[in-house]
């Protein structure tokens, strides 16, 4: 508390005033928080003084809130690029980072617990934000964001948390989650100028090389850099009661038959939202589960029993492979390419499709997804038609940010996709009653295709990658699978 009180102090975070008449304070409390390392051990006792935002009005004493944040997308690309590149990796944090954020509106607080000021009727009007207020987040990130501009800095219009510096063949890269941020590039002596103006700043934290990020542990040797969240799934594991249970080889069943069933036994609804929003934070490193989180989440509204079985299923999975994680090894190139699939008609309750892409970057897994589509498709060309729209429209943000970055793809992007079909669509003008309803995706793909920017090979089935993004399938193929992602274990057995 002495140490937040001090902080609050440096940086002339009030004046003491007394309030005006007609205006209403905020109130405020102690919030105390215990910081672990990836390891679990505890590194350090937190106290921090938390405003009372939930009593504040919109537009009397805040306007906007909105503040963006890193895309882990992104991150798994400089994390590729850096280890392709072999770029450093460092890490830093901002202490007390709302506390720079300047506000606009006028915003009266009450004396903190524990503050005794000589005149009882003094009040605290806030100059600079606080945790807790609604503008607190935006506040922070517009003062950051001026800084680095300030220092030569570009926003990257794809992500913009990420800010660059370009010139002589050489980038620096910083990327900014709330207060936490990544810097890598291949221009040292940048990078320790900008360690420099931002400590000038702001009160920083240097953590050393990337270690730990978001919970996320980072391990990088002469084979590359792994990512895990090793700690975190032990810890799901723990709280579910799960440690000791039977593990299994896939996370969910092959032919699964899940769907929307009202005989069924209801079961506790927050308890399953708050399990399945923890897998869906863990599949940011596991792709793995991917396909099946998508399924459990969605019977969020009103789970049954046969539900909670299928969620316990991704965490009997989980005990048996709790440090599974991605390699980013340096394979020599910066080639872009993915793998799209569609499971046609795959929902019981709907009949609507699930889409699924892979992407690559130099080799390295770097994004994906499964989604299911928002209308139902009449064949399964369309499916996988629309399947491959999504996947386009995801290569094409990766080149943008490989833009940015100077390391525009020199080479076609290229798209695998096992419908001849759909495939057939995006290279022929055919129109007929069949197609015309995807007319706007066959021209977006067609465009592309004719400038060059991608290309459609045909792969076999039983080489699809994306295959266990859309459907639940055996053992064999799913480890198969894993193994081709560039997905591995390098913990001992737990």
């Amino acid at each position: 508390m002495v140490e937040e009180m001090s902080a609050l102090e440096k940086n002339s975070t009030w004046d003491l005033v007394t309030l005006p008449k007609g205006k209403k304070t905020v109130g405020c409390k102690w919030v105390y928080t215990i910081k672990h390392k990836a390891d679990g051990t505890i590194e350090r006792y937190k106290a921090r003084l938390v405003a009372k935002g939930y009593t504040q009005s919109y537009g009397v004493d805040y306007q906007e809130t909105f503040a963006p944040v890193a895309k882990l997308n992104t991150v798994r690309i400089l994390l590729s690029l850096a280890a392709n590149q072999d770029w450093p990796l460092l890490q830093f944090d901002v202490k007390n980072a709302f506390l720079h954020g300047e506000i606009l509106e006028e915003i009266y607080m009450d004396l903190p617990p524990g503050m005794i000021d000589s005149n009882e009727m003094k009040v605290c009007k806030l100059r600079k934000a606080l945790y807790g207020l609604k503008q607190s987040p935006r506040a922070w990130f517009g003062r950051f964001t001026k800084s680095m501009k300030a220092f030569g800095y570009k926003a990257s219009n794809s992500d913009h948390t990420l800010f660059l510096k370009k010139g002589e063949g050489k980038v620096t890269a910083l990327i900014i989650y709330v207060d936490d941020m990544i810097v890598t590039g291949n221009d040292q002596d940048e990078i320790s100028s900008l360690q420099k103006y931002l400590a000038s700043e702001f009160e920083m934290k240097q953590l050393g090389n990337l270690k730990y990020f978001l919970g996320i542990e980072v391990a990088r040797s002469k084979h590359g850099i792994f990512l895990c969240q090793r700690k975190y799934t032990l810890d799901l594991l723990s709280e579910t009661g799960l440690l000791g249970c039977k593990p299994v080889d896939t996370p969910i069943e092959q032919n699964h038959m899940l769907f929307q069933c009202q005989n069924s036994a209801s079961i506790d609804k927050g308890r399953y939202q708050r399990l399945v929003g923890k897998l869906i934070y863990l599949s940011h490193t596991r792709p793995d589960i991917t396909y099946a989180v998508n399924v459990v989440s969605q019977f969020m509204h009103d789970p049954r029993k046969a539900h909670m079985d299928a969620v316990e299923r991704i965490l009997r999975y989980l005990k048996s492979t709790p440090g599974k994680g991605i390699l980013f090894s340096n394979h020599g190139n910066l080639k872009v390419e993915g793998y799209t699939d569609a499971d046609w008609a795959g929902s019981k309750n709907d009949r609507r499709s699930t889409s699924g892409y892979f992407t690559f970057v130099g080799g390295n897994l770097v994004t994906w997804r499964s989604k299911k589509q928002p209308v139902v498709a009449r064949s399964s060309a369309e499916a996988e038609f629309r399947g491959m729209a999504l996947g386009v429209c995801e290569l094409l943000w990766i080149q943008n940010v490989l833009s940015d970055l100077g390391f525009e793809p020199n080479e076609t992007m290229t798209l695998y996709c096992d419908n001849t079909s759909a495939i057939a669509i995006a290279h022929n003008p055919v129109q007929h009653d069949r197609t015309k309803h995807v007319e706007i995706d066959r021209h977006f793909i067609k465009e592309k295709l004719e400038a060059g920017i991608i290309s459609f090979p045909f792969v076999r089935s039983e080489l699809q990658l994306a295959d266990v993004l859309t459907k639940g399938v055996s053992s064999r193929v799913f480890n198969e699978s894993l193994f081709k992602l560039g997905m591995c274990d390098i913990h001992a057995p737990t």
